[in-house]
């Protein structure tokens, strides 16, 4: 409980120090700033890594790192989310960091009940492991089968069901969520972008913490790896931002790896999978296909270089 507290308090200075002092002003986050700040997050993870094993063993800090990195390639798919939302809206470079930040606020306490959630039903129903191997594997395929389809977001039910029942302006010049128009409260673009980020990252929770559990039964270990992971998705969106288009293999990478996770669950009382060998197969396919889609997108110019 002590590891958890300083843990919490860590996350609340961090968040105070970037939404108080870095971010108090709205400004367009630079590729060097993204870039710093990434590698302050994943400083920071690695020396609570360091912290684990230090004070739990060696399992422990394994545990932590294996859902780190889960999480981490999973967050990658959020950033395209991000990436279509913003540009569906038209939400400014400057306000876009605002609108994540309150997301991944969300994004945390989504974590949380879905893990206290988890616990709950694996310790009452055994079989419920069985049946997040399953939607592991049923969400892969789906991924995998969505693969090059149209994403706009145009005829989203969603966003059509939120634009059809709230008061909207188009309004967004003053940066913030709602503007009061002749006494009457009107929602602005960031507030439904908000909200559909919102909604967005309940789907990819549940995925993430069923994968989460293939490799950790300890609570604890899942939500500081998940929020860990989880606070450095703002800065990372900004450095991937403009490399989108670039990550088309990625999706492949991250079906396989929902259901290679899935039949592990599965499996699991066939064969007992070392958690080295998990981990080291889903990191070599998700940096293959990171590399073979950076290789098959360069500009036709690089290929004669």
């Amino acid at each position: 409980m002590t590891l958890l507290i300083g843990f919490l308090l860590i996350v609340i200075f961090m968040l105070a120090l970037d939404l108080g002092v870095f971010h108090r002003k709205a400004h367009e986050v630079s590729l060097r700033e993204a870039w710093t700040w990434t590698f302050v997050w994943i400083g920071i993870a690695l020396v609570f890594g360091g912290w684990l094993f230090y004070t739990q063993g060696s399992t422990a800090a394994t545990e932590y790192a294996s859902v780190y990195f889960i999480e981490k390639a999973l967050a990658i798919d959020n950033v395209f989310v991000f990436s279509l939302v913003f540009a569906y809206f038209a939400i400014p470079l400057k306000y876009q960091h605002k609108v994540l930040f309150w997301g991944i606020l969300g994004a945390i306490l989504f974590r949380a009940v879905f893990i206290v959630a988890g616990v709950s039903l694996l310790e009452n129903f055994g079989w419920v492991y069985y049946v997040f191997g399953a939607f592991l594997v049923y969400t892969g395929w789906v991924m995998y089968k969505n693969i090059g389809k149209d994403e706009s977001l145009e005829e989203n039910k969603t966003i059509r069901w939120l634009e059809r029942r709230l008061p909207i302006t188009q309004d967004i010049s003053s940066g913030k969520f709602t503007k009061r128009i002749n006494g009457k409260l009107f929602f602005t673009p960031l507030f439904i972008a908000l909200i559909f980020i919102e909604l967005s990252d309940i789907v990819f929770a549940v995925d993430s913490v069923a994968a989460s559990f293939a490799y950790s039964r300890d609570p604890y270990i899942i939500f500081y790896a998940n929020i860990m992971a989880i606070l450095g998705l703002r800065s990372l969106y900004f450095v991937l931002a403009n490399l989108i288009d670039r990550f088309y293999y990625l999706k492949h990478g991250l079906s396989f790896m929902l259901v290679f996770i899935g039949a592990k669950m599965i499996l699991g009382d066939v064969y007992k999978m070392p958690i080295w060998m998990s981990l080291g197969t889903i990191v070599l396919v998700i940096l293959i296909s990171v590399l073979y889609s950076f290789y098959k997108t360069k500009p036709s110019s690089d290929k004669h270089v």
